[in-house]
């Protein structure tokens, strides 16, 4: 594992020549190609942190996500009180598609038995408020 992330990171901005030697691990490792770059033994990520969610954020993109689905059989109805089943028309297959949809549009994982208490906009819009890793 070692030897392949060091050799993929000392050929970043090599010339890709093969290795005419085996490359050792030790003091000094042997390579048969130029460095341009030296072989630093440490990364460092910087990552900024997103705006927070809130609510109207969250139902604005549960809204776009609904006007987007195609099996919607009353798109009129959409709206933050809709239930999926008595006004959007939606079977509980289509439900289950909505759930994975909302699980991918906040990165996050929604559990059995809280996607099935999920029957309105409202509470799919509550559950994401609630969770503390939803994006």
């Amino acid at each position: 594992m070692l030897r392949s992330s060091l050799v993929r990171f000392a050929r970043v901005g090599a010339t890709r020549a093969p290795l005419k030697a085996p490359l050792t691990v030790s003091a000094k490792v042997p390579l048969s190609f130029p460095l341009k770059v030296p072989i630093l033994y440490s990364y460092h990520r910087m990552y900024s942190s997103a705006p927070a969610l809130t609510r109207e954020i969250i139902t604005e993109r549960i809204l776009e996500l609904l006007e987007d689905y195609d099996n919607i059989k009353l798109p009129e109805k959409i709206s933050v009180n809709a239930n999926f089943k008595k006004d959007l028309g939606l079977d509980s297959l289509d439900q289950v598609e909505i759930i994975m949809e909302i699980e991918n549009e906040f990165s996050i994982i929604i559990p059995d038995d809280k996607a099935d208490e999920i029957n309105t906009v409202k509470d799919a819009i509550d559950l994401i408020e609630a969770q503390p890793d939803a994006v």
